[in-house]
């Protein structure tokens, strides 16, 4: 049962929530992140400078939807060499293929200020189910009367299913590339409508 608290936000189940509306990403603040292995005893951090989403809060939270952006040649590890490679045909192929999207299909598993987005992930031209586990991190009002509200998520993917497998065999076994690539993602949202 949903009741009003302020412009801002209202109570779902206990839990502060942003009012309906629309709401798109705050450039200024996000980060579209991923974690992959390299050879097999590190890992190699990396973002996506360049994405846009638009999130619609329902007045049932459970009816809300995402749709996000990613301008695939955004993508900055801190090496160019590598960001270069990771653009290229072995890749992302980012010249034939200059975007990432996201259109979340439902809301499952509300626990708190944690739930379950599900919904699509094209990369390339496959588009398999994702699954995003997403953290509620508040919700206010800015300086400039803004209402906003901020959020977490994270999930997993093997880039292998989306066509993506390129790899060099080790010496000492294993390879180069690790297949599962952790998504991080944090944003702020600012309300539109």
């Amino acid at each position: 049962m949903s009741e009003s608290t302020g412009l801002a936000s209202r109570t779902y189940h206990g839990v502060e929530i942003p009012v309906p509306g629309t709401y798109v990403l705050d450039a200024n603040h996000q980060r579209v992140g991923f974690v992959a292995r390299h050879l097999m005893v590190s890992k190699v951090r990396g973002h996506f400078a360049e994405a846009t989403a638009t999130i619609t809060v329902a007045d049932d939270p459970t009816q809300s939807s995402v749709t996000a952006t990613i301008q695939a040649a955004s993508i900055s590890t801190g090496q160019e060499q590598r960001d270069g490679h990771l653009g290229s045909a072995d890749f992302l192929d980012v010249e034939k293929f200059p975007t990432l999207e996201y259109r979340s299909t439902g809301v499952k598993s509300i626990d708190g200020n944690e739930f379950v987005l599900t919904g699509e992930l094209t990369i390339k031209d496959v588009t398999l189910p994702v699954d995003l586990e997403v953290e509620l991190e508040g919700v206010g009002r800015s300086p400039y009367g803004q209402d906003v509200f901020g959020f977490s998520a994270t999930a997993e993917i093997d880039r292998e299913q989306f066509g993506i497998t390129w790899n060099v065999a080790l010496e000492t076994g294993g390879v180069m590339v690790g297949k599962k690539v952790k998504l991080e993602i944090e944003g702020e949202a600012i309300r539109q409508s």
